[in-house]
């Protein structure tokens, strides 16, 4: 009886201190078998893929992919380095070329309307003369079609929209003269460097320097035929022609322009012709600017 309660005890000792251990009364067999394995457990996050995570459920946001880099752009091709700015047109302006040789500069401001052009243009062909024109950018964008023909001439840099730069401060001046450079480059396909007309021929050394600064010079007048003026103005093309011819010194650069007269009226388109004829039969040879600046 008491080896049986003393088997009873240990086998009661053995349970507690072994959970799984050998069962009493089991044979020596199942005493040596490990103990049946329990549940694992992890700390390894499960996702869901359909509704809210349980109680006791880590999830995780799907991966991420970086975005893919930008492409790059290609750069835009560099701006042309500005040509010489001939000493002579440093701090200063041209009224006359720097000449002693019996030449004469025609020059065209061209920046209210175009209503002179194709008779300007058949004069010039005809006499095979050169010429000069002074575009503001906001007339070649209104007249794209003539300033592509005039770019196969000599063309400079009248400003964009025409006004008294006198009257701005050297940020709106030098504005004004980038924004028309862009527009003559697009429609004449031409660098009007180093060529630059003032508006009005309102000019101080403050705008002086600034023009330099952007790779101009400037090119005022010797004479101004006044052809702008029109019939209504008390001019015709005998005074347009009689005005050249007063002035007519070497290096003389006369002023005209393409645009008709608040009347209509194009005396200098219409007076070109004599004008030509007339300066040649005194000696003269006409000339482009360009052929002084390069």
């Amino acid at each position: 009886m008491r080896a049986v309660l003393r088997r009873a005890l240990v086998c009661a000792v053995g349970g507690v201190l072994a959970l799984g251990s050998a069962g009493c009364g089991g044979s020596d067999e199942k005493a040596s078998s490990p103990p049946p394995a329990e549940p694992a457990t992890t700390s390894t996050p499960t996702t869901t893929e359909a509704g809210p995570p349980t109680a006791g459920t880590v999830t995780c946001a799907p991966e991420e992919r970086p975005a893919p880099p930008p492409k790059p752009q290609p750069a835009p091709p560099p701006e042309p380095a500005p040509p010489g700015v001939p000493a002579s047109l440093l701090g200063a302006e041209w009224d006359v070329l720097p000449t002693s040789r019996k030449v004469v500069a025609l020059t065209f401001d061209c920046g209210a309307n175009a209503d002179g052009v194709p008779a300007i243009l058949a004069a010039l062909s005809a006499a095979d003369a050169p010429a000069t024109f002074f575009l503001t950018g906001s007339w070649a964008r209104a007249y794209p079609d003539h300033a592509r023909v005039l770019g196969g001439y000599t063309v400079g840099n009248h400003t964009y929209s025409h006004p008294d730069l006198t009257t701005l401060g050297a940020a709106a001046v030098r504005a004004e003269v980038r924004r028309a450079q862009r527009a003559i480059r697009e429609t004449t396909g031409d660098d009007p460097r180093p060529l630059f007309r003032f508006p009005y021929g309102a000019r101080d050394a403050g705008t002086i320097d600034v023009v330099n600064e952007l790779g101009y010079g400037s090119i005022r007048w010797t004479v101004d035929t006044l052809g702008w003026k029109g019939v209504s103005g008390g001019q015709t093309v005998a005074s347009v022609r009689a005005r050249v011819l007063a002035a007519l010194r070497p290096g003389a650069i006369v002023l005209m322009h393409v645009g008709s007269a608040p009347d209509g009226s194009t005396l200098d388109a219409d007076a070109l012709p004599s004008v030509v004829a007339a300066i040649r039969a005194r000696g003269y040879r006409l000339v482009e600017l360009g052929a002084f600046t390069r």
